[in-house]
């Protein structure tokens, strides 16, 4: 039987090890949400949602009635890890169009950047050189491949086919086509789609077969002088591996936006590497104020019986 009361406003528990995400909220509101701090809970038994972003080990134990976890983004990773979030939790995402058609923005400026070697031009111009001596291939003549065909990944993939690029999406559930876009889906795609790309972007989410799963093998398959666009999770390269390939010429460049530690170690050598492009994990945001309307939206569709449009697969990671 579908549970039809709504409460006039949700108190939701902000719950996250690294930062104060109900100061960080501060500044926009939801009137559907009220946003606390554990430390400003009364009673915990009378909590059934939260908003979380790398929760504490134990941050769960203390609220036997939660119904719904909310991400603060796309990525649950660290949520469905969390020991002490129980099987009965809902766990929910963000799913944000704007913010998939930034990432997009944000993946073609890459591929851009090292389609037409544009680092040259930076370089050059710090020593006032004029040189116009390099001639890009045609687009159309450049693979460009798409790990994740997700809301970001398919932004992506649509962005750069609209641009002239020869894409290749690489899905595990397939999914629907996408016009201009091969799309492989199976056990093989994401090796196939690499072995085949000039360009290849990572935007899987980190599940336990993605992990490390950018690593030697991998980049050795791929055509050689390829580049490596990394947004999807630091956990998912093999940072050691990819300085390797970069050094033996197998991989000519690559852009990393996520870390296995963040922020980067300042001993790192991946902050002095030539071949590097480094972002500080900004590939896309959401607005804060997104974030409190998908949560809110989730909880009432929970609450009246129904799938909340941000549920995730638990066992998929996604």
């Amino acid at each position: 039987m579908k549970d039809m009361t709504l409460p006039t406003r949700i108190t939701v528990v902000a719950l996250s090890e690294t930062f104060d995400l109900a100061a960080n909220m501060a500044e926009v509101a939801d009137p559907r949400v009220h946003l606390v701090r554990p430390s400003e809970v009364e009673d915990p038994s009378l909590v059934t949602c939260a908003l979380a972003w790398l929760p504490a080990d134990d941050a769960f134990d203390a609220y036997p009635n939660m119904r719904m976890v909310s991400s603060i983004a796309a990525g649950v990773d660290s949520l469905i890890a969390c020991p002490s979030l129980r099987d009965d939790i809902v766990v929910t995402r963000i799913r944000d169009e704007e913010q998939a058609r930034m990432m997009a923005g944000f993946a073609a400026w890459h591929v851009v950047h090292h389609h037409r070697q544009m680092g040259t031009y930076i370089n050059n111009q710090a020593t006032q050189t004029w040189d116009r001596s390099f001639r890009a291939d045609m687009a159309s003549n450049v693979t460009v491949g798409v790990l994740g065909f997700g809301l970001m990944g398919r932004h992506t993939a649509r962005a750069l086919a609209t641009m002239g690029y020869k894409v290749i999406g690489a899905s595990r559930s397939g999914g629907e086509p996408e016009p201009e876009v091969e799309l492989l889906s199976g056990d093989g795609a994401i090796a196939e789609t690499a072995a085949r790309s000039d360009i290849l972007i990572n935007l899987l989410p980190l599940t336990a077969q993605t992990r490390d799963i950018l690593n030697a093998e991998l980049f050795s398959t791929m055509p050689k002088g390829a580049v490596l666009v990394q947004l999807g999770r630091g956990e998912q390269l093999i940072e050691e591996d990819l300085l390797a390939a970069l050094d033996s010429g197998q991989l000519s460049a690559a852009s990393l936006d996520v870390f296995r530690l963040e922020p980067l170690p300042k001993d790192s050598p991946i902050w002095t590497h030539p071949k590097v492009v480094i972002t500080p994990h900004k590939a896309s945001d959401t607005t804060r104020s997104e974030v409190l309307r998908q949560l809110a939206d989730n909880y009432e569709a929970l609450v009246q019986g129904l799938t909340p449009p941000g549920a995730v697969n638990r066992g998929a990671g996604y």
